[in-house]
């Protein structure tokens, strides 16, 4: 992957969240309780998490999201601006809770309750502040765990200065048309599509947003149709003892290789890699790479 001497800016405008998982035997079924061997904290969210990926990769990264004036609020915040991740437009609720996961992890596999708050405080006006940072971009990064009138205001302010608008489209919801053909590129999970597309087969899907749409499941693996034909890449981890936070990992790889300037192949390769660096550390951001990782 070619770096340019250019210090890519990003805008990231989605969530943030603590993740607070159970590490136990297995998944507990309805009226079944279980004993969990050990209990972690880890910071997370989508937007953060890209947030942070896209900062120590070397952007020049703005976050725009929601805390709730709390502990967790207050340690998130500390944290991104550890990260050199700027803050300065994230809006602090004084009547909601900072956004939490309660995740159980089991067997290589996690069974996630994502309970948003402070995240669905986010409005559209939170974005009209920022809106001069929108004008200089290079890329503009947004999530599904944010009410999606402030996507769609997102969309309008990347559309109105002509940026690169990504998308992550988790957790899956149906995106408007209009957003979804605006869009540089999106990223998915293979088994959410029919929510974010309606009912046609993933090659049809492919087909219809090509070198656009990257399609991505649990084993590291990437697929997308560059227009003539199907492109996969897959990198299989010797060990993954975590599978939080790969997808917006690829999604900070992917959007630093685009603003450099590489090839479409090239930006899925980059993605796949740093999401393989991620699932090597316990945590959405603990794992997360620099360039200097990569000899770059």
């Amino acid at each position: 992957m070619k770096v340019s001497a250019e210090q890519p800016k990003i805008i990231v405008v989605g969530s943030s969240s603590i993740d607070l998982v159970l590490n136990t035997s297995f998944h507990p079924e309805p009226n079944e309780t279980v004993i969990a061997q050990k209990s972690e904290t880890f910071f997370g969210g989508k937007g953060a998490n890209q947030s942070v990926g896209t900062a120590r990769l070397g952007a020049s990264t703005f976050f725009i999201g929601c805390v709730g004036i709390d502990p967790y609020g207050q340690q998130i915040l500390r944290n991104l601006v550890d990260e050199n991740v700027n803050v300065g437009f994230v809006h602090e609720d004084l009547d909601h809770a900072t956004g939490t996961a309660y995740v159980t992890a089991a067997h290589g596999k996690n069974a996630i309750v994502v309970v948003p708050s402070a995240n669905y405080c986010l409005e559209p006006k939170h974005l009209e502040s920022a809106e001069r940072f929108f004008s200089t971009a290079d890329l503009v990064l947004t999530q599904l765990e944010i009410p999606m009138s402030v996507v769609e205001k997102t969309y309008e302010f990347a559309k109105k200065y002509n940026k690169k608008l990504g998308i992550y489209a988790s957790p899956a919801a149906r995106i408007s048309e209009e957003i979804l053909e605006y869009a540089s590129f999106i990223v998915a999970k293979s088994n959410e599509l029919s929510i974010i597309f309606g009912e046609e087969s993933r090659e049809k899907i492919l087909r219809k947003y090509p070198n656009k749409l990257f399609v991505r499941d649990d084993a590291n693996s990437t697929i997308y149709h560059n227009g003539s034909e199907m492109k996969y890449h897959r990198n299989d981890p010797e060990d993954m003892p975590n599978k939080m936070g790969m997808g917006d990992a690829f999604t900070s790889g992917f959007s630093i290789a685009l603003c450099h300037g590489n090839e479409i192949d090239d930006c899925v390769k980059f993605g796949n890699d740093v999401s393989l660096k991620v699932a090597q550390k316990r945590g959405s951001q603990t794992g997360l790479p620099k360039l200097k990782d990569f000899g770059l």
